[in-house]
């Protein structure tokens, strides 16, 4: 993603009408890259935002994703998270801490891969899971 777009520019090569949740939105993932779920989007911005309802979060962040403007992660069983990076790479989920960290993928082989015999693809995922480096060295001292 290129980072010297703003987030109302961003919307609009997305397809999307800027409101001020949805610019508060795309600045939020923007400034965080931590692959957060509707959830957390809320928390962080209903303060700044106070016409913010969990709705309008979820309600936007279906949006972003039928738009292609974020890629809805489903790495784990309880969440969806949301990534603003919609380039071609994978991701790690860390299983003690639950951080997701982006893996850049070196050869994309298959990954950019729109079709394999008579199978057209229209999404791909790679996801890996363990544990970060903090987190095996807090259980390794």
């Amino acid at each position: 993603m290129n980072t010297n777009i703003n987030a109302r520019d961003y919307l609009e090569k997305c397809g999307i009408k800027p409101s001020l949740q949805r610019i508060a939105i795309v600045e939020y993932l923007m400034e965080n890259r931590i692959h957060p779920t509707a959830d957390d989007i809320y928390h962080a911005l209903c303060i700044q935002v106070p016409t913010l309802s969990k709705t309008t979060v979820y309600n936007t962040m279906r949006l972003f994703a039928e738009q292609g403007a974020v890629l809805p992660l489903v790495i784990d069983d309880k969440n969806v998270r949301f990534d603003i990076d919609t380039s071609c790479h994978a991701h790690f989920l860390c299983c003690a801490c639950n951080r997701v960290f982006d893996i850049p993928v070196e050869k994309i082989g298959l990954l950019n891969t729109k079709q394999i015999g008579d199978l057209y693809v229209t999404e791909t995922h790679l996801y890996y899971k363990g544990y970060c480096k903090a987190c095996r060295n807090k259980t390794a001292g």
